[in-house]
């Protein structure tokens, strides 16, 4: 793979998509992003980046991208992800995560662009039989964020079907921690991923961390799952992309993750450890729709893409996030 590509990358502001842009523009790629701001932020985006502030359902204005960048691909990030909001407002995950990425596709065809990368969840799992899950166990989501996403996965097998187009729809686990040179991170105010409010906690932004069901079948009763270094993930999309391209012919559906998990007390556990320090923990009971376990068999992205992790260290994305927590203070007092 030695062609530069273009690369369009919606919701490029947010955390995963920040990365992204950076992981394409470390490979040699050139990003151009388009985000709505609604939860993403201007300065999260790498500065030699094309930026366009825009939503991804107004077709004139994605077609208008498409031509005048070039675009050889995209990366498709943006989305609504609060999984208990989805609960509470389906319409709204029905509508960002579904119907806009409808728009967005029929754009992609419109304008000849043959390749998407699509982030989607390990939440279209619902509550898996076994664990570690692997991509052809049922898709039984549980939740309409889930839902929301497993739509959109199907989408793009029917279109790829039909029209000159492939796709890689990658299902996320559990991400976490930030780029290891400070460049960006978690910045969503409110946000509900464990380790982003553990080191909320850990620099008093928060008094406590809350701790769902304690009586779960793991070790120590908490929830267990598989954490994924966002860096990681962020150079899994860059493969993918240029498996896409020198293969236009095959498409693929893979899960992202270690293929091994961690308690909520052993995270916790790893931020005492490397703040030296101990952080409040609240009890409470389960939420509903919370499995015991979810890990991912990650053997499909390793074997067809060749995608090693560099960042498999518990201790060293709670640094990367710390580090970063910290950065982030800097940037909203300054």
């Amino acid at each position: 793979m030695t062609k530069k590509l273009n690369v369009l990358v919606t919701g490029g502001a947010g955390y995963i998509g920040s990365h992204a842009v950076l992981a394409l523009r470390d490979a040699g790629h050139h990003a151009v992003v388009i985000d709505n701001l609604v939860t993403g932020f201007r300065w999260a985006v790498a500065e030699d980046a094309v930026f366009y502030e825009g939503d991804i359902s107004d077709d004139s204005v994605v077609q208008k991208i498409i031509r005048e960048q070039g675009i050889d691909a995209i990366m498709h990030f943006a989305g609504s992800v609060v999984v208990p909001e989805s609960v509470t407002n389906p319409l709204k995950y029905y509508y960002n995560n579904t119907s806009k990425s409808r728009s967005l596709i029929e754009s992609a065809i419109v304008g000849g662009v043959r390749h998407m990368i699509f982030s989607s969840t390990a939440a279209t799992y619902g509550i898996p039989e076994s664990s570690p899950v692997r991509e052809d166990m049922p898709t039984v989501p549980i939740n309409p964020y889930g839902t929301s996403k497993l739509m959109t996965e199907m989408m793009l097998r029917d279109v790829a079907a039909a029209h000159d187009f492939n796709y890689c729809t990658l299902r996320y686990f559990n991400v976490a921690g930030a780029d290891p040179q400070c460049r960006t991170g978690q910045s969503t105010v409110g946000a509900t991923h464990l380790l982003k409010i553990a080191v909320e906690a850990a620099l008093g932004k928060r008094e406590s961390v809350s701790v769902f069901g304690t009586d779960y079948a793991t070790p120590d009763g908490t929830g267990v799952r598989d954490y994924i270094h966002v860096s990681d993930l962020a150079s899994a999309h860059v493969i993918a992309l240029e498996a896409l391209v020198d293969d236009p012919q095959r498409s693929h559906t893979l899960n992202c993750g270690y293929g091994h998990g961690y308690s909520v007390m052993q995270v916790l556990d790893a931020v005492d450890r490397v703040t030296n320090n101990k952080l409040d923990r609240k009890m409470e009971g389960r939420r509903a729709g919370d499995p015991d376990a979810l890990i991912s068999d990650n053997s499909a992205i390793k074997e067809r893409l060749g995608w090693e992790p560099r960042y498999d260290d518990l201790d060293q994305i709670v640094q990367h996030a710390l580090a970063w927590e910290r950065r982030l203070t800097d940037i909203q007092s300054g």
